[in-house]
């Protein structure tokens, strides 16, 4: 509260719980929050800007901010090291089978299942943003060749090579790893299904930490029972919290977290840091930074 009440004295701020906010909308020019019921949007008559907390904007689809003409920003860029090091950390893991010795541990069997090595491997990174960027990164820092996707085509220095939309199969042909950091749009829903997972080397491990909706699950459990792919590590899921009855639960080939690989220690207050800077750009009447595309998705 005092951080954003600095950016500027004569801005009134109000912290309300989700629940108790109501009376407060027809005053509010700015919210900061994470989601916003249709209903704050016809309540707010006076609002102009929203920022929200995630740096994901598919749960706002189609609702009355979306078809609004209020301004929307989001929290990208602050998950990057986080969420990059979530992924390296299972990327190694696969590498050197670290995951089969966690099973032995709990059977107490004495098994030397020796691993790989990471280095000289390819890591297809789907998606170079910042989480992207930073995964390619830490992957060449490790040795490994980096091949990227990205909507539009332009050198990264972290990247081996680019290529587009249309180059995902050969990205998927060549890549040891495969690492999902794209974000969940119309175009990517369920963009990685049996017919792009027939094209990965059956050794290959596929690192979901995007959304859960750009895998057809699945097509994703069929790979991995058949052999078709060597191993999965999943942060989202189609369903969250991920069913019981899910097999990905279950299958001796697959790594679970419940969406946490971008949560961290002082994630509110890095929100906060964006959205301060934000607020003294709204306030001196200059661009915000993270404005979300609509038309794009993100």
């Amino acid at each position: 509260m005092e951080r954003i009440q600095s950016a500027h004295p004569r801005v009134e701020v109000r912290a309300v719980r989700r629940e108790e906010v109501e009376p407060h909308l027809p005053d509010a020019e700015v919210l900061l929050t994470w989601a916003v019921p249709d209903s704050w949007v016809r309540q707010a008559e006076r609002l102009r800007w929203v920022h929200v907390s995630s740096a994901g904007v598919d749960h706002l689809w189609g609702g009355a901010l979306w078809t609004s003409a209020v301004l929307l920003t989001n929290s990208r860029g602050i998950h990057a090291g986080p969420m990059a090091e979530h992924v390296v950390g299972w990327l190694l893991m696969f590498a050197r089978n670290l995951h089969n010795h966690l099973h032995h541990q709990r059977e107490r069997r004495w098994e030397k299942d020796v691993g790989g090595v990471f280095a000289g491997s390819t890591v297809g990174v789907v998606g170079l943003g910042a989480v992207g960027e930073e995964v390619a990164r830490l992957s060449k820092a490790l040795g490994a060749r980096v091949v990227g996707l990205r909507r539009r085509v332009r050198p990264s220095p972290y990247a081996d090579r680019v290529v587009g939309p249309e180059g995902l199969q050969e990205l998927l042909e060549e890549s040891d790893y495969v690492v999902l950091t794209v974000p969940l749009v119309p175009s990517t829903q369920r963009w990685i299904g049996a017919r792009e997972l027939s094209w990965v080397k059956p050794h290959a491990v596929l690192v979901n930490v995007a959304r859960g909706g750009v895998v057809d699950e699945e097509a994703l459990v069929a790979a991995l029972r058949e052999g078709r792919l060597r191993g999965a590590a999943l942060d989202t899921f189609e369903t969250e919290p991920l069913p019981p009855a899910s097999p990905l639960w279950d299958l001796p080939n697959v790594l679970v977290s419940p969406h946490v690989a971008g949560n961290f220690p002082g994630y509110v207050d890095a929100v906060v840091d964006v959205f301060c800077d934000n607020l003294r750009r709204y306030l001196a009447g200059e661009p915000l930074r993270n404005v979300v595309d609509r038309q794009a998705g993100y």
